[in-house]
Protein backbone atom coordinates (compact mmCIF):
# COMPACT_ATOMS: atom_id res chain seq x y z
CA UNK A 1 0.00 0.00 0.00
CA UNK A 2 1.46 3.36 -1.02
CA UNK A 3 0.70 6.47 0.95
CA UNK A 4 2.58 9.10 -1.01
CA UNK A 5 1.51 12.74 -1.05
CA UNK A 6 2.22 15.91 -3.01
CA UNK A 7 5.99 15.68 -2.74
CA UNK A 8 6.51 18.16 -5.61
CA UNK A 9 6.01 20.96 -3.08
CA UNK A 10 8.61 21.19 -0.32
CA UNK A 11 8.44 22.76 3.11
CA UNK A 12 11.20 23.35 5.64
CA UNK A 13 9.18 23.40 8.83
CA UNK A 14 5.59 22.36 9.51
CA UNK A 15 3.54 22.83 12.69
CA UNK A 16 1.17 19.90 13.19
CA UNK A 17 -1.95 20.08 15.36
CA UNK A 18 -1.16 16.92 17.32
CA UNK A 19 -3.51 14.94 19.54
CA UNK A 20 -1.72 11.60 19.69
CA UNK A 21 -4.71 9.85 18.17
CA UNK A 22 -4.51 7.50 15.21
CA UNK A 23 -4.53 10.14 12.47
CA UNK A 24 -2.01 12.62 13.87
CA UNK A 25 0.22 9.82 15.16
CA UNK A 26 0.91 8.60 11.63
CA UNK A 27 1.00 12.09 10.11
CA UNK A 28 4.40 12.84 11.71
CA UNK A 29 6.32 10.09 9.86
CA UNK A 30 4.18 10.67 6.75
CA UNK A 31 5.15 14.36 6.60
CA UNK A 32 8.83 13.52 7.02
CA UNK A 33 8.63 10.87 4.29
CA UNK A 34 6.71 12.88 1.74
CA UNK A 35 7.82 16.46 2.37
CA UNK A 36 11.23 15.96 3.97
CA UNK A 37 10.36 18.64 6.50
CA UNK A 38 10.94 19.28 10.17
CA UNK A 39 7.74 18.61 12.13
CA UNK A 40 6.80 20.60 15.22
CA UNK A 41 3.93 19.10 17.19
CA UNK A 42 1.45 21.43 18.92
CA UNK A 43 -0.71 19.88 21.63
CA UNK A 44 -3.56 22.04 22.89
CA UNK A 45 -4.96 21.11 26.29
CA UNK A 46 -8.67 21.89 26.11
CA UNK A 47 -9.54 19.40 28.81
CA UNK A 48 -9.10 16.03 27.12
CA UNK A 49 -7.25 14.74 30.17
CA UNK A 50 -4.23 13.28 28.36
CA UNK A 51 -0.93 12.31 29.91
CA UNK A 52 1.00 15.17 28.34
CA UNK A 53 4.40 13.93 29.44
CA UNK A 54 3.76 10.64 27.66
CA UNK A 55 2.24 12.45 24.69
CA UNK A 56 5.33 14.63 24.33
CA UNK A 57 7.59 11.57 24.46
CA UNK A 58 5.46 9.79 21.87
CA UNK A 59 5.54 12.72 19.44
CA UNK A 60 9.31 12.99 19.73
CA UNK A 61 9.72 9.23 19.25
CA UNK A 62 7.50 9.42 16.15
CA UNK A 63 9.84 11.98 14.59
CA UNK A 64 8.77 15.43 15.81
CA UNK A 65 11.69 17.83 16.35
CA UNK A 66 9.93 19.59 19.23
CA UNK A 67 6.59 19.62 21.05
CA UNK A 68 4.57 22.55 22.37
CA UNK A 69 2.03 21.63 25.07
CA UNK A 70 -0.36 24.54 25.61
CA UNK A 71 -2.84 24.82 28.51
CA UNK A 72 -5.85 26.43 26.81
CA UNK A 73 -8.60 25.22 29.16
CA UNK A 74 -9.70 28.47 30.80
CA UNK A 75 -9.44 30.48 27.60
CA UNK A 76 -11.44 27.77 25.82
CA UNK A 77 -14.29 28.15 28.28
CA UNK A 78 -14.35 31.92 28.75
CA UNK A 79 -13.51 32.91 25.19
CA UNK A 80 -15.49 30.31 23.27
CA UNK A 81 -17.84 28.08 25.29
CA UNK A 82 -19.42 30.85 27.32
CA UNK A 83 -19.93 32.99 24.23
CA UNK A 84 -21.71 30.17 22.40
CA UNK A 85 -23.76 29.43 25.52
CA UNK A 86 -24.80 33.08 25.76
CA UNK A 87 -25.78 32.96 22.09
CA UNK A 88 -27.83 29.80 22.66
CA UNK A 89 -25.94 28.20 19.77
CA UNK A 90 -27.09 24.64 19.09
CA UNK A 91 -26.57 23.13 15.64
CA UNK A 92 -29.65 21.45 14.15
CA UNK A 93 -31.40 21.47 17.49
CA UNK A 94 -29.10 18.90 19.11
CA UNK A 95 -25.37 19.39 18.69
CA UNK A 96 -23.80 21.63 21.34
CA UNK A 97 -20.73 22.21 19.14
CA UNK A 98 -18.05 20.66 21.35
CA UNK A 99 -15.51 19.92 18.63
CA UNK A 100 -16.50 22.92 16.54
CA UNK A 101 -15.81 25.31 19.44
CA UNK A 102 -12.44 23.76 20.30
CA UNK A 103 -11.01 24.03 16.81
CA UNK A 104 -10.82 27.84 16.61
CA UNK A 105 -8.71 28.17 19.75
CA UNK A 106 -6.46 25.27 18.69
CA UNK A 107 -6.05 26.79 15.23
CA UNK A 108 -5.30 30.21 16.71
CA UNK A 109 -2.51 28.86 18.93
CA UNK A 110 -1.14 26.68 16.12
CA UNK A 111 -0.83 29.71 13.85
CA UNK A 112 0.83 31.71 16.64
CA UNK A 113 3.44 28.96 17.13
CA UNK A 114 4.03 28.75 13.38
CA UNK A 115 4.77 32.47 13.28
CA UNK A 116 6.97 32.27 16.40
CA UNK A 117 9.07 29.39 15.03
CA UNK A 118 9.31 30.56 11.43
CA UNK A 119 7.34 27.63 10.03
CA UNK A 120 6.14 27.83 6.45
CA UNK A 121 3.17 25.48 6.71
CA UNK A 122 0.54 23.99 8.98
CA UNK A 123 -0.78 20.43 9.06
CA UNK A 124 -3.82 18.83 10.62
CA UNK A 125 -5.64 15.52 10.76
CA UNK A 126 -9.03 16.74 9.54
CA UNK A 127 -10.59 14.60 6.87
CA UNK A 128 -11.95 15.82 3.55
CA UNK A 129 -15.11 16.55 5.51
CA UNK A 130 -13.31 19.20 7.59
CA UNK A 131 -11.88 22.63 6.80
CA UNK A 132 -8.59 24.46 6.99
CA UNK A 133 -7.04 26.61 9.66
CA UNK A 134 -5.43 29.79 8.34
CA UNK A 135 -5.59 31.54 4.96
CA UNK A 136 -2.14 33.14 5.29
CA UNK A 137 -0.12 29.91 5.67
CA UNK A 138 0.14 26.85 3.48
CA UNK A 139 -1.91 23.95 4.81
CA UNK A 140 -1.13 20.26 4.46
CA UNK A 141 -4.15 18.01 4.96
CA UNK A 142 -2.86 14.42 4.53
CA UNK A 143 -6.37 12.95 4.33
CA UNK A 144 -6.78 14.81 1.03
CA UNK A 145 -3.51 13.52 -0.37
CA UNK A 146 -2.61 10.04 0.81
CA UNK A 147 -4.15 6.77 -0.33
CA UNK A 148 -5.25 5.76 3.17
CA UNK A 149 -9.02 5.41 2.98
CA UNK A 150 -9.97 3.68 6.23
CA UNK A 151 -8.96 3.36 9.84
CA UNK A 152 -7.77 -0.16 9.06
CA UNK A 153 -5.34 1.30 6.51
CA UNK A 154 -4.15 3.83 9.08
CA UNK A 155 -3.58 1.08 11.65
CA UNK A 156 -1.52 -0.86 9.15
CA UNK A 157 0.60 2.21 8.37
CA UNK A 158 1.18 2.76 12.10
CA UNK A 159 2.21 -0.86 12.55
CA UNK A 160 4.75 -0.70 9.72
CA UNK A 161 6.25 2.50 11.08
CA UNK A 162 6.21 1.26 14.68
CA UNK A 163 3.97 4.12 15.83
CA UNK A 164 1.92 3.23 18.94
CA UNK A 165 -1.75 4.23 18.62
CA UNK A 166 -4.69 4.04 21.07
CA UNK A 167 -7.03 2.43 18.53
CA UNK A 168 -7.51 -1.26 17.78
CA UNK A 169 -9.57 -3.09 15.20
CA UNK A 170 -11.95 -3.98 18.01
CA UNK A 171 -12.45 -0.31 18.95
CA UNK A 172 -12.62 1.69 15.75
CA UNK A 173 -14.44 4.73 17.12
CA UNK A 174 -12.94 8.09 16.27
CA UNK A 175 -13.24 10.17 19.44
CA UNK A 176 -12.67 13.82 20.23
CA UNK A 177 -12.73 14.94 23.85
CA UNK A 178 -12.50 18.28 25.60
CA UNK A 179 -13.98 19.98 28.68
CA UNK A 180 -17.31 20.43 26.90
CA UNK A 181 -17.92 17.04 25.29
CA UNK A 182 -16.81 13.67 24.01
CA UNK A 183 -17.75 12.77 20.45
CA UNK A 184 -17.90 9.30 18.92
CA UNK A 185 -17.80 8.66 15.17
CA UNK A 186 -16.85 5.82 12.90
CA UNK A 187 -17.02 2.10 13.74
CA UNK A 188 -20.58 0.73 13.88
CA UNK A 189 -22.01 4.27 13.85
CA UNK A 190 -21.15 4.51 10.15
CA UNK A 191 -23.30 1.55 9.15
CA UNK A 192 -26.02 1.48 11.81
CA UNK A 193 -28.46 4.34 12.40
CA UNK A 194 -30.11 2.85 15.45
CA UNK A 195 -29.20 3.46 19.08
CA UNK A 196 -25.41 3.61 19.56
CA UNK A 197 -23.91 0.59 21.33
CA UNK A 198 -23.63 1.06 25.08
CA UNK A 199 -19.86 0.60 24.94
CA UNK A 200 -19.57 3.79 22.89
CA UNK A 201 -20.52 6.03 25.82
CA UNK A 202 -17.80 7.05 28.27
CA UNK A 203 -18.87 10.16 30.22
CA UNK A 204 -22.47 9.24 31.00
CA UNK A 205 -24.17 6.22 32.52
CA UNK A 206 -27.16 4.65 30.88
CA UNK A 207 -30.39 6.35 32.05
CA UNK A 208 -31.59 2.90 33.10
CA UNK A 209 -28.61 2.61 35.47
CA UNK A 210 -28.79 6.17 36.77
CA UNK A 211 -29.89 6.81 40.38
CA UNK A 212 -33.56 6.33 41.22
CA UNK A 213 -33.67 9.68 43.00
CA UNK A 214 -33.61 13.10 41.35
CA UNK A 215 -30.50 15.23 41.80
CA UNK A 216 -31.00 18.98 42.20
CA UNK A 217 -28.45 21.51 40.97
CA UNK A 218 -28.54 25.30 41.08
CA UNK A 219 -26.66 27.33 38.48
CA UNK A 220 -25.86 30.98 39.16
CA UNK A 221 -25.42 33.42 36.26
CA UNK A 222 -23.95 36.90 36.00
CA UNK A 223 -24.57 38.66 32.67
CA UNK A 224 -25.26 35.31 31.03
CA UNK A 225 -22.07 33.64 32.31
CA UNK A 226 -22.24 30.68 34.75
CA UNK A 227 -20.45 31.71 37.96
CA UNK A 228 -21.66 29.34 40.67
CA UNK A 229 -22.83 25.79 41.30
CA UNK A 230 -25.14 25.09 44.25
CA UNK A 231 -24.28 28.46 45.77
CA UNK A 232 -20.50 28.01 45.59
CA UNK A 233 -18.52 30.44 43.42
CA UNK A 234 -16.32 28.39 41.08
CA UNK A 235 -13.81 29.09 38.35
CA UNK A 236 -14.88 28.07 34.84
CA UNK A 237 -12.76 24.91 34.60
CA UNK A 238 -13.85 23.64 38.01
CA UNK A 239 -17.52 24.48 37.39
CA UNK A 240 -17.68 22.60 34.09
CA UNK A 241 -15.70 19.66 35.49
CA UNK A 242 -17.93 19.22 38.55
CA UNK A 243 -21.13 19.62 36.57
CA UNK A 244 -19.93 17.07 34.02
CA UNK A 245 -19.62 14.48 36.78
CA UNK A 246 -22.97 15.28 38.40
CA UNK A 247 -24.89 15.26 35.12
CA UNK A 248 -22.99 12.27 33.73
CA UNK A 249 -23.85 9.99 36.63
CA UNK A 250 -27.53 10.93 36.13
CA UNK A 251 -27.45 9.87 32.48
CA UNK A 252 -27.76 13.46 31.24
CA UNK A 253 -26.00 14.67 28.11
CA UNK A 254 -26.32 11.92 25.50
CA UNK A 255 -27.10 12.91 21.91
CA UNK A 256 -27.51 10.54 18.97
CA UNK A 257 -27.42 12.71 15.86
CA UNK A 258 -27.60 12.42 12.09
CA UNK A 259 -26.22 15.81 11.09
CA UNK A 260 -25.71 17.76 7.88
CA UNK A 261 -22.05 18.41 7.19
CA UNK A 262 -20.97 21.62 5.49
CA UNK A 263 -19.73 19.71 2.43
CA UNK A 264 -23.19 18.30 1.74
CA UNK A 265 -23.20 14.81 3.23
CA UNK A 266 -24.95 13.49 6.31
CA UNK A 267 -23.02 11.79 9.09
CA UNK A 268 -24.01 9.80 12.15
CA UNK A 269 -22.36 10.52 15.48
CA UNK A 270 -22.89 10.18 19.20
CA UNK A 271 -22.10 13.09 21.50
CA UNK A 272 -21.81 13.35 25.28
CA UNK A 273 -22.17 16.87 26.70
CA UNK A 274 -23.35 16.49 30.33
CA UNK A 275 -22.52 19.94 31.70
CA UNK A 276 -23.42 21.57 28.42
CA UNK A 277 -26.94 20.19 28.36
CA UNK A 278 -27.59 21.38 31.91
CA UNK A 279 -26.10 24.82 31.31
CA UNK A 280 -28.04 25.38 28.10
CA UNK A 281 -31.29 24.46 29.85
CA UNK A 282 -30.51 26.78 32.77
CA UNK A 283 -29.42 29.66 30.54
CA UNK A 284 -32.58 29.39 28.43
CA UNK A 285 -34.71 29.71 31.57
CA UNK A 286 -32.68 32.69 32.77
CA UNK A 287 -33.23 34.44 29.45
CA UNK A 288 -36.94 33.60 29.46
CA UNK A 289 -37.18 35.45 32.76
CA UNK A 290 -34.96 38.44 31.98
CA UNK A 291 -35.37 39.26 28.26
CA UNK A 292 -38.31 41.12 26.77
CA UNK A 293 -40.41 39.25 24.22
CA UNK A 294 -39.08 40.87 21.02
CA UNK A 295 -35.43 40.47 22.02
CA UNK A 296 -36.01 36.90 23.18
CA UNK A 297 -37.72 35.90 19.92
CA UNK A 298 -35.24 37.69 17.66
CA UNK A 299 -32.32 36.12 19.52
CA UNK A 300 -33.61 32.63 18.71
CA UNK A 301 -33.00 33.35 15.01
CA UNK A 302 -29.56 34.74 15.79
CA UNK A 303 -28.76 31.54 17.71
CA UNK A 304 -29.41 29.41 14.63
CA UNK A 305 -27.13 31.51 12.42
CA UNK A 306 -24.47 31.69 15.13
CA UNK A 307 -24.47 27.88 15.45
CA UNK A 308 -24.08 27.49 11.69
CA UNK A 309 -21.09 29.83 11.63
CA UNK A 310 -19.40 27.88 14.44
CA UNK A 311 -20.12 24.54 12.79
CA UNK A 312 -18.87 25.78 9.42
CA UNK A 313 -15.53 26.80 10.95
CA UNK A 314 -16.24 30.53 10.61
CA UNK A 315 -15.53 31.68 14.14
CA UNK A 316 -13.01 34.32 13.07
CA UNK A 317 -15.36 36.14 10.70
CA UNK A 318 -16.89 39.64 10.74
CA UNK A 319 -20.42 38.21 10.86
CA UNK A 320 -19.76 36.04 13.93
CA UNK A 321 -18.16 38.98 15.69
CA UNK A 322 -21.07 41.24 14.76
CA UNK A 323 -23.57 38.71 16.07
CA UNK A 324 -21.49 38.46 19.23
CA UNK A 325 -21.92 42.18 19.80
CA UNK A 326 -25.69 41.73 19.67
CA UNK A 327 -25.50 38.73 22.02
CA UNK A 328 -23.31 40.61 24.50
CA UNK A 329 -25.88 43.40 24.71
CA UNK A 330 -28.72 40.95 25.37
CA UNK A 331 -26.83 39.37 28.26
CA UNK A 332 -26.44 42.48 30.41
CA UNK A 333 -29.51 41.64 32.52
CA UNK A 334 -29.28 37.82 32.40
CA UNK A 335 -28.35 37.46 36.06
CA UNK A 336 -29.80 35.15 38.70
CA UNK A 337 -30.16 31.46 39.59
CA UNK A 338 -31.91 28.46 38.05
CA UNK A 339 -32.54 25.21 39.91
CA UNK A 340 -32.84 22.05 37.81
CA UNK A 341 -33.73 18.44 38.53
CA UNK A 342 -31.62 15.72 36.88
CA UNK A 343 -33.25 12.33 36.65
CA UNK A 344 -32.39 9.37 34.40
CA UNK A 345 -31.26 11.41 31.41
CA UNK A 346 -33.86 14.16 31.79
CA UNK A 347 -33.50 17.78 32.88
CA UNK A 348 -36.44 19.74 34.30
CA UNK A 349 -36.72 23.23 35.71
CA UNK A 350 -37.59 23.44 39.42
CA UNK A 351 -37.11 27.13 40.13
CA UNK A 352 -35.75 30.37 38.70
CA UNK A 353 -35.12 33.77 40.28
CA UNK A 354 -33.44 36.98 39.22
CA UNK A 355 -33.05 40.57 40.47
CA UNK A 356 -33.58 41.57 36.81
CA UNK A 357 -36.70 39.47 36.33
CA UNK A 358 -39.40 40.90 34.05
CA UNK A 359 -42.06 38.67 35.58
CA UNK A 360 -44.59 40.82 37.44
CA UNK A 361 -47.23 38.94 39.49
CA UNK A 362 -49.36 42.08 39.64
CA UNK A 363 -49.81 41.88 35.88
CA UNK A 364 -49.50 38.14 35.20
CA UNK A 365 -51.84 36.79 37.90
CA UNK A 366 -55.49 36.02 37.18
CA UNK A 367 -56.37 38.41 39.98
CA UNK A 368 -54.78 41.45 38.38
CA UNK A 369 -53.71 44.51 40.31
CA UNK A 370 -53.97 48.17 39.46
CA UNK A 371 -51.08 47.91 36.97
CA UNK A 372 -53.28 46.22 34.38
CA UNK A 373 -56.80 47.24 33.34
CA UNK A 374 -58.43 44.51 31.27
CA UNK A 375 -60.57 47.09 29.49
CA UNK A 376 -57.40 48.36 27.80
CA UNK A 377 -57.26 45.12 25.84
CA UNK A 378 -60.45 45.76 23.89
CA UNK A 379 -59.04 48.17 21.30
CA UNK A 380 -55.82 46.19 20.99
CA UNK A 381 -57.72 42.96 20.34
CA UNK A 382 -59.90 44.64 17.72
CA UNK A 383 -56.89 45.99 15.86
CA UNK A 384 -54.92 42.75 16.17
CA UNK A 385 -57.83 40.71 14.87
CA UNK A 386 -58.80 43.10 12.06
CA UNK A 387 -56.84 41.35 9.24
CA UNK A 388 -58.30 37.98 10.23
CA UNK A 389 -61.81 39.47 10.42
CA UNK A 390 -61.53 41.02 6.96
CA UNK A 391 -60.17 37.80 5.46
CA UNK A 392 -63.00 35.78 7.01
CA UNK A 393 -65.70 38.19 5.76
CA UNK A 394 -64.22 38.22 2.27
CA UNK A 395 -63.99 34.42 2.13
CA UNK A 396 -67.51 34.01 3.48
CA UNK A 397 -68.90 36.53 0.95
CA UNK A 398 -67.16 34.79 -1.96
CA UNK A 399 -68.55 31.42 -0.92
CA UNK A 400 -72.11 32.84 -0.70
CA UNK A 401 -71.76 34.38 -4.15
CA UNK A 402 -70.51 31.13 -5.67
CA UNK A 403 -73.32 29.22 -4.00
CA UNK A 404 -75.99 31.54 -5.50
CA UNK A 405 -74.51 31.20 -9.00
CA UNK A 406 -74.46 27.42 -8.64
CA UNK A 407 -78.15 27.34 -7.61
CA UNK A 408 -79.07 29.59 -10.56
CA UNK A 409 -77.40 27.25 -13.06
CA UNK A 410 -79.28 24.25 -11.72
CA UNK A 411 -82.64 25.93 -12.48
Amino acid sequence: MTVSGNSSQKFKKVVLAYSGGLDTSIIIPWLRENYGCEVIAMVGDVGQGDNYKALRAKALKSGASSVFVEDLREEFITGYLWKALQAGAVYEGKYLLGTSLARPILAKRQVEIALETGADALAHGCTGKGNDLAPNLKVIAPWREWSIVSREDALEYARRHKVPVPVTKKDLYSRDENLWHLSHEGGPLETELGEPPEDAWKLTVSPQRAPNRETKVTIGFKSGVPVSLDGAKLGPVELVGKLNKIAGRNGVGRTDLVENRLVGMKSHGAYETPAGEVLHAAHHEMEALCLDRETFHYKQGVALRYAELVYYGQWFTPLREALQSFVDTTQENVTGEVTLGLYKGNVRVLDRRSPRSLYNPSIAAFTMGADYDQKDAEGFINILGLPTKIAALTTHGRKRSNSKRSVGRKK
